[in-house]
């Protein structure tokens, strides 16, 4: 059997067209465009899924939470340097995201800050220089 590997992430939204809007201002690119209910969206090399919260709740066999309540889970998108960290979030906040934490050094020797996305998933934009980008964007992490 082959590893494990991240293919889709659903994040449950409330207003199906009101995400996709902000999704596609930051300039993913939503493929499948048929499909209706649902929509997806190449974010290098793992597809950003949008599903209504109630309903994919319900498919998960659990209770929907309050919306916008933390779940847990963070979000992130690395970008290559602390000006397209700014430049990203300012983007996200124009297209209806909601500020969470300036961006700002980390103790970890990076930069990031957080916004949340119109549903309230949280999302880190972040520049890491210990975690190098590959000729086709992905991260290539260290042994």
């Amino acid at each position: 059997m082959p590893p494990l590997q991240l293919s889709l992430v659903t994040l449950g939204v409330a207003d199906l067209k009101r995400a996709v809007t902000f999704y596609e201002a930051l300039g993913l690119v939503r493929r499948v465009k048929e499909a209706t209910g649902a929509a997806f969206f190449d974010a290098g090399g793992v597809v950003l899924s949008l599903y209504p919260r109630v309903e994919l709740a319900a498919d998960a066999g659990v209770v929907a939470g309050r919306p916008g309540a933390f779940g847990g889970i963070a979000l992130a998108c690395n970008r290559a340097s602390r000006s397209e960290v700014d430049t990203t979030l300012i983007r996200a906040v124009a297209a209806g995201g909601r500020p969470l934490r300036p961006a700002q050094p980390t103790f970890w020797g990076g930069y990031s800050g957080y916004v949340a996305d119109p549903d309230g998933h949280p999302w880190e934009i972040a520049h890491n220089p210990g975690f190098p980008f590959d000729a086709s964007g992905r991260i290539v992490l260290p042994d």
